[in-house]
């Protein structure tokens, strides 16, 4: 396994695995790798000859300083880890390395990136697709792998592909669990135990609002699921939509659609945690 921290040393690699006529497939992250993670980059190493993971936590998609001040970073640990799961080329860059100058570039995913984390965290998938465009860019891979634990940011990613006319494939992975259901993600390592307990808690009443759909209202099941969040101490929803799977649209009625998903957001005393579910 090869490290890099420039963009010319790891575009001469990729160039010459390609010449070579291997393929290249692309993890993206922003580091404080977890089982999830493994997951993706498993998945990647099982379909293409060469890996790539980046490891970058990306200043443009934080609109909290607090937030991207505290992300952990943790890359010595991070490539024991990759070493471990099929990884084959690093890609750990200094934010200059990527921002030379300050990217300006606006995209417009318009209705994708106006509702739910989209109005919460305004800017914040600008930001996401200015760092994966560049690294598409750079890596330039056959195939990209994304959790479906950020959902909307996958649907985005696709629409961004589409829009920018790229010839890779997006490859969706499914959301990987801890044994008691919480799903996985670096902002859990912030969580106190007591909060870890009660983060379950979550995942818990997403699973159980499975049984009450489609006899419950979708108005009334949207409630019940937020009502019994915000009963458990330290947890706060943020918000709770179901969604048109496709056009991340809320939805008034089960048969809107053929696929519904259920996203959301909840503090977790200063930590903030996503999920989602499907209904259909």
């Amino acid at each position: 396994m090869k490290v890099f921290s420039t963009i010319a040393d790891l575009k001469a690699e990729v160039a010459a695995q390609k010449a070579a006529g291997k393929t290249i497939g692309l993890v993206p992250t922003m580091g404080a790798l977890h089982a999830g993670h493994a997951s993706l980059v498993k998945k990647c190493a099982s379909e293409n000859d060469i890996t790539v993971v980046s490891v970058f936590v990306n200043p443009t998609q934080f609109n909290d300083k607090n937030d991207l001040k505290n992300y952990p970073r943790t890359l010595e640990k991070d490539a024991e880890l990759l070493q471990s799961v099929g990884c084959n080329l690093i890609f750990a860059p200094s934010e200059d390395e990527i921002y030379p100058e300050p990217d300006t570039r606006v995209f417009d995913f318009t209705p994708l990136d106006k509702v739910m984390e989209g109005k919460y965290r305004p800017g914040h998938f600008n930001g996401v697709a200015q760092i994966v465009s560049k690294l598409f860019d750079i890596v330039t891979p056959d195939r990209a792998y994304f959790g479906e634990k950020d959902f909307q940011q996958l649907a985005i990613i696709r629409e961004m592909v589409k829009q920018l006319g790229l010839s890779l494939e997006i490859i969706a992975c499914p959301i990987v669990r801890e044994a008691d259901g919480l799903a996985l993600s670096s902002r859990n390592a912030r969580l106190t135990d007591s909060q870890r307990k009660k983060a379950v808690t979550i995942s818990k009443v997403l699973f159980e609002s499975r049984n009450f759909a489609p006899s419950k209202p979708i108005a009334e099941l949207t409630d019940w699921v937020i009502d019994n969040v915000n009963k458990e101490s330290e947890l706060r929803v943020e918000y709770f939509e179901i969604v048109d799977g496709n056009t991340l649209q809320a939805v008034s009625d089960w048969n809107q659609t053929d696929y519904i998903v259920g996203c959301i957001t909840v503090f977790c005393g200063e930590v903030r945690l996503i999920d989602n579910i499907r209904y259909k």
